[in-house]
């Protein structure tokens, strides 16, 4: 069965900021926000802005007295995308109903080992793969199957894949399990690759998830050693692409899909009550300016579990990737389970991201199995191509190792969760989720966090829920939250308040256009109106621009 294609992506405006390195000389505040002025530097930027409440519009006319363009806004998180000559972005700032104004940067897919070690075998066959990081013996580990012999598989509930893409694999075609969202990556103008996993972290992701394979029945899934079947069977993936081939996407590419999750998640025939963000960024600012942060927290005030890789690293560094270092999140941690069906043994591996607690930086809030584990392949995709002879395992599977895998379990556990309890609030099913997990004895706080996921316990468990954490404000720099993870176009990294496109973002009016969700629209023609705003990929330049170092 072919996978439903929710509407062209044309439909949806593209939040994209090209970082570019600001240059000239920057001219003071523009008095009272509006007055019109004669740049001394052409050169132009792209900049997200948020915007103070009900400063919307305000804030678009006066980017256009200042001699830019408004792009895009998306309204859902509170923030606008603006083209504007650099030698305006500090009037930009100072200007009214301004909070920030920042630029853009690059999202690191993380799963670190797409490929993994070859080393983990066993005679007998458990499930299609036989190896122990078969989804069979993850869904056993982690108690999924509790919930399944529950009548409970994840029905009912929508999961946003923001990601790679998906393709539409065996494993992925049965009926009413596959959903093509927008596509926001640099390949969406291209009709052959548009929706389509041409890296092949998003598919692997997906069958995680949510994979079943066509012949798999509910009643028997627990019994079912034959077919693939991932943690929430019956749950529905809605895939937003946003990585090319290289794995290659933009903090504002991230933020423009999670305004779109935001907007829509709930419209008719949708139900999306669970994001998984497995990817990240070493942002440098406090998660309460940082904008995608920001973005994902509003998703999680409207009622969406955002499930976010903790971050891989060679365990030197200290602290959790962006958006996962924030509190209002659920950050997920590796678990590396020694291919067994127990705890005992059980440990984090060096490359999740640790917190130091002691240092006033958070811990993951909890772990899953992230090692080795054997999701769906995705043929000819870069990692594919590049790592098959030592990940492909029984042909139509991939081991791959990271926090990413962990946070597709997560995330697949949270479905099951609330197809269980439709009720619970992101809060509810955070609070819920850590209270019955179960803490390994060779792992600390800092790496570990609660502990194990243990959805066996969380099944029977009834708590009181967490208090909230800080509230993220936004306004905070684009460039920052990229961290060292900067795209490249001809070998010129995107810095700066700046989207793909080039054009200046600024914060401020972008979290406040995330916040509000107020159908605040600046007058005229320069507001993109329920289309994509961009031209086509041609050859190597993304809309034909090219960014100035």
């Amino acid at each position: 069965m072919k996978p439903q294609r929710l509407v062209p992506p044309q439909r949806w405006r593209l939040l994209v900021a090209a970082a570019v390195a600001l240059g000239g000389v920057l001219a003071a505040p523009v008095a009272g926000g509006a007055a019109a002025v004669t740049p001394t530097d052409n050169h132009v930027t792209r900049v997200i802005v948020e915007t103070e409440p009900g400063s919307l519009t305000a804030v678009g006319k006066t980017a256009v007295a200042l001699g830019g363009q408004v792009v895009a806004a998306q309204r859902a998180i509170g923030t606008v995308v603006v083209d504007l000559p650099a030698s305006a972005v500090v009037r930009l700032r100072g200007a009214d109903g301004v909070r920030a104004v920042t630029p853009d940067g690059r999202v690191k897919l993380e799963s670190d080992s797409l490929l993994t070690d070859v080393t983990n075998t066993v005679t007998s066959l458990i499930g299609p793969t036989g190896l122990p990081g078969d989804m069979t013996n993850v869904s056993k580990l982690t108690g999924a199957q509790t919930f399944w012999k529950n009548g409970y598989y994840g029905q009912g509930v929508d999961v946003a894949l923001l990601d790679s893409g998906v393709l539409p694999v065996n494993g992925l075609l049965s009926t009413n399990k596959l959903v093509m969202g927008p596509d926001l990556s640099f390949e969406s103008q291209l009709p052959n690759l548009r929706y389509m996993d041409t890296f092949g972290h998003g598919t692997h992701m997906a069958g995680i998830i949510g994979g079943r394979d066509s012949g798999a029945t509910s009643s028997t899934f627990t019994t079912d050693n034959t077919h693939f079947l991932g943690m929430a069977p019956s749950s529905r993936i809605v895939s937003i692409k946003l990585a090319d081939a290289h794995g290659s996407t933009d903090v504002s590419q991230v933020i423009a899909a999670i305004d779109w999750v935001v907007a829509h998640g709930q419209d008719a025939g949708l139900n999306i009550r669970v994001m998984n963000l497995s990817f990240g960024t070493d942002s440098s600012q406090d998660y309460r300016l940082d904008p995608l942060a920001h973005a994902a927290e509003v998703a999680w005030n409207r009622g969406v579990v955002v499930v976010v890789s903790a971050g891989n690293g060679d365990g030197t560094r200290v602290g959790l990737a962006n958006p996962a270092y924030d509190a209002a999140v659920l950050a997920v941690g590796a678990q590396d389970t020694k291919g067994t069906l127990d705890r005992v043994d059980d440990s984090v591996p060096v490359f999740s991201q640790r917190g130091a607690t002691a240092l006033g930086m958070r811990a993951p809030d909890l772990v899953a199995p992230g090692v080795s584990i054997a999701s769906l392949r995705a043929p000819g995709t870069f990692v594919d191509a590049t790592y098959g002879s030592t990940g492909v395992v029984a042909n139509r599977f991939f081991k791959g190792s990271g926090t990413s895998q962990a946070a597709a379990v997560v995330s697949g556990g949270a479905a099951l969760l609330l197809s269980q309890r439709p009720y619970l609030t992101p809060d509810q099913v955070k609070d819920l989720l850590r209270r019955s997990a179960k803490p390994l004895a060779s792992a600390s706080t800092d790496a570990q966090g609660a502990g194990a996921l243990d959805l066996n316990a969380a099944y029977w468990y009834t708590g009181r829920t967490m208090p909230a954490p800080a509230v993220n404000a936004g306004g905070g720099s684009l460039d920052k939250a990229r961290g060292r993870f900067k795209v490249k176009l001809n070998g010129v990294a995107l810095t700066g308040e700046l989207d793909i496109l080039g054009n200046p973002v600024s914060t401020p009016d972008l979290a406040q256009t995330e916040t509000t969700s107020a159908p605040d629209v600046l007058d005229g023609a320069t507001w993109a109106d329920g289309s994509w705003a961009g031209s086509p990929l041609t050859g190597a330049t993304w809309n034909g621009a090219t960014w100035a170092g």
